[in-house]
């Protein structure tokens, strides 16, 4: 569940977890609008400038979760129990765009797009745990964030399996 608009996120990031998450979340956005540029152009060369560029936010956006889960032991543990629990079997890699009607090019924007909406989660619950006293309500929204932290480690776990592009070193 997404808290911003539909392009960025919204107010000041308040600790080091929620700043790489914002950071995951304005390479998502770069990942599918170049994803969208590719789809919209017939011209050759622009279509491999756009893949080359999106290659790099790619690396971006792996580059902000590996930081993220150096630094957040429960999302470190989240990757570990992803694995177990994402097991795609139509193994086949998509190639970015190949068409301007290509089904399963939208499926990787839309995972993206999952992914973006639970950062965004994570954000805000984080924020909201810094301000509430109740301890029966921090406990909730923990629980909360928790699974949201699972979301994007199952989600990235499918983008690592089906996208033909690789993010950094994940």
């Amino acid at each position: 569940m997404s808290y911003t608009t539909n392009r960025q996120p919204q107010g000041m990031s308040r600790n080091i977890k929620s700043l790489l998450r914002e950071g995951a979340v304005a390479e998502i956005v770069a990942i599918n609008d170049y994803s969208y540029f590719i789809r919209k152009t017939d011209i050759k060369d622009l279509k491999k400038l756009f893949h080359h560029i999106m290659e790099d936010e790619k690396r971006h956006y792996g580059m902000f979760l590996k930081a993220l889960r150096n630094i957040d032991k429960e999302e470190k543990e989240l990757e570990e129990e992803a694995k177990e629990h994402v097991n795609i079997s139509n193994k086949t890699k998509i190639k970015a765009n190949e068409s301007k009607s290509d089904n399963n090019s939208d499926i990787l924007d839309f995972i993206r797009d999952g992914i973006k909406g639970e950062l965004e989660a994570i954000i805000l619950y984080d924020s909201l745990v810094e301000i509430i006293e109740d301890k029966c309500i921090k406990e909730i929204i923990n629980e909360i964030t928790r699974d949201e932290k699972e979301h994007v480690e199952e989600l990235t776990r499918a983008l690592l399996i089906l996208d033909k592009d690789t993010y950094g070193d994940l």
